[in-house]
């Protein structure tokens, strides 16, 4: 069974620091490029940005570029979420999604994960 796990989330202070995890069980993890998204109550997903196979990474939202940044071990199946600066407006349930090889976007997505909660504290 594909599965997705994120963990780190939780409250924050503005200008705080989080980290978030994405371990992977199920596929092969070199395969795939792992992108993250979030939703914010009320508003549809975005995505904001994705580390393909070959490690180049994509910004989906312009916002988060220069706060935060993305990183994949892969033997240990787990893509990681730095983000810095954080803002109110960045409080969301965040996902973690799975596409094989390249960064494609939310429309081709082959597994999300449950999702974490970040809450920021103004």
């Amino acid at each position: 069974e594909v599965q997705l796990v994120e963990s780190g989330g939780g409250l924050v202070q503005t200008g705080g620091s989080l980290r978030l995890s994405c371990t992977a069980s199920g596929i092969p993890h070199a395969d795939y490029a792992i992108g993250w998204y979030r939703q914010a109550p009320g508003k549809e997903r975005v995505g904001l940005l994705c580390i393909s196979t070959n490690d180049a990474i994509s910004y989906y939202l312009n916002s988060v570029k220069g706060r935060f940044t993305i990183s994949r071990d892969n033997a240990k199946n787990t893509v990681y979420l730095q983000m810095n600066s954080l803002k109110p407006e960045d409080a969301a349930v965040y996902y973690c999604a799975a596409q094989r090889h390249n960064c494609r976007g939310g429309d081709a997505v082959d597994k999300w994960g449950q999702g974490t909660l970040i809450t920021v504290s103004s």
